[in-house]
């Protein structure tokens, strides 16, 4: 058989494969460079099959799927995670609590020319009083508790989006995006919870000093809230530093620093937003006292053994921190916050398990309160803090956001890829109790399963 009939054929069969999964065009791929290797292709009559198969690919989905040809995909995909709840503490004034929650977030994104994509994510979560009405989504927590006789739950806009990458390496990577978004910045939930998808602009840039080292700059505008009686909306900006290393195949750190800043705060009343944390001092009429400008400082050194007992493949050993400040606010007001932990193994593959530890200090006016994690809390004895008026919503109970200090721990293991089991349990109490004698320690235990697909 000649060359021209052998690459006639490979051609027809490349083809063949290019309409199939993208495991199988991954195939198709590996085909092309063992013909290639065997002599047979070229390497340029290869790249050519390549890019015939793509356009004969695009074209057929198209044909099938309805969409316009500047379309190039659409990939669907989400998780659910059911959780077991419980909140107990020896404090007589407070009642222990049981409870059973879920969260279920499904999402689309569509590819397409010229570098764009458009996304879309839903998500449960339990209605919220926010602006005087009720009827938006916890803009922190994604969960919805099972109560009501099994009434019908809500379903949120958790992600709506559009996203220009015009860089994509090897040197520059770039990305801006508009919309309601994944958070662009790295941070632990000591400054935004993980649940939390803010709404406005940011951009996303990254550049390869070489090939063990890598410098990104993440930066942001936040819309917080808008106001019809009012020219002066709050938002947030932010700007962030990171350096990634690869010292090895054994270690790497990362390492960053970032400045956020909140305007016209004054208008962030409990009124006005959902107001699901506590722990900032606030003013007579309900805003906070003091602004926000805290900038941000996070480090991490992983060590990666080559194995370790009941633990498939490589096994990495994290140890990381971050500190935040704010001169904003005095000191004699707890401005500051600070974590540390350890991570050990890492889940998420089949057979993959970790154990994490983390010590969290969280300062009461160290940050805004309402984008903190919604999980770390401690019991108020006294209904408003000093500083917060009678009208604050602060009332007696369990209260998550700033002025909490405590311990995490957390052990995790997937079955196989899909599933993920955990378990993660809270000791922490409020670095200034309300009122000052109440033992406002809490212990508060989660059981996870969470699946995706």
């Amino acid at each position: 058989m000649n060359s021209k009939k052998i690459n006639w054929a490979a051609a027809g069969v490349i083809a063949s494969v290019a309409f199939g999964t993208s495991a199988i065009a991954q195939s198709s791929d590996a085909l092309l460079d063992k013909l290639v290797e065997k002599g047979i292709l070229t390497t340029k009559e290869a790249n050519e099959l390549r890019e015939e198969a793509d356009k004969g690919f695009n074209t057929a989905y198209s044909v099938k799927s309805g969409m316009p040809d500047w379309v190039t995909s659409l990939k669907f995909g989400g998780d659910f995670r059911g959780r077991f709840e419980g909140f107990y503490t020896d404090n007589p004034d407070f009642v222990d609590r049981n409870r059973f929650r879920y969260r279920l977030r499904f999402g689309a994104v569509a590819t397409i020319v010229d570098d764009f994509e458009v996304g879309l994510r839903l998500t449960s979560s339990d209605a919220v009083t926010a602006g005087g009405g009720v009827g938006e989504g916890d803009p922190i927590s994604g969960n919805t508790t099972l109560q009501n006789n099994g009434s019908k739950k809500f379903i949120y806009i958790d992600q709506a989006y559009a996203k220009w990458s015009p860089l994509k390496g090897p040197e520059w990577i770039g990305s801006f995006t508009l919309g309601k978004m994944e958070n662009p910045f790295v941070f632990s939930d000591m400054v935004f919870d993980g649940d939390y998808t803010p709404e406005g602009a940011a951009a996303q840039l990254g550049y390869a000093l070489n090939d063990r080292n890598a410098l990104k700059f993440n930066a942001a505008g936040f819309m917080l809230d808008e106001l019809g009686a009012s020219s002066h909306d709050p938002y947030l900006l932010g700007a962030q530093l990171r350096w990634d290393a690869t010292w090895n195949k054994k270690v790497a750190t990362t390492a960053g620093v970032a400045g956020l800043s909140i305007f016209h705060d004054e208008n962030l009343v409990n009124g006005n937003v959902p107001n699901i944390n506590r722990g900032n001092t606030r003013t007579v009429a309900g805003s906070p006292q003091y602004h926000f400008n805290p900038v941000v400082a996070d480090a991490s050194l992983t060590y990666t053994l080559e194995s370790f007992p009941m633990y498939p493949g490589a096994y990495p050993i994290k140890f990381g921190g971050d500190y935040m400040y704010n001169p904003a606010a005095p000191s004699s007001v707890d401005n500051y916050a600070y974590s540390a932990g350890v991570l050990f193994g890492k889940s998420g593959k089949k057979g993959t398990w970790d154990l994490a530890y983390t010590w969290k200090w969280l300062g009461g006016d160290s940050w805004w309160e309402e984008l903190t994690d919604s999980d770390f809390g401690a019991f108020y004895d006294q209904g408003n803090p000093p500083g917060s008026p009678p009208n604050s919503g602060a009332g007696i109970g369990y209260g998550a956001g700033t002025n909490v200090k405590g311990h995490i721990i957390k052990a995790s293991y997937s079955p196989n890829d899909s599933l993920t089991l955990s378990v993660k349990w809270f000791l922490t109490e409020l670095i200034n109790p309300f009122p000052s004698t109440s033992d406002s320690k809490i212990s508060r235990l989660q059981v996870d399963a969470l699946w995706k697909f």
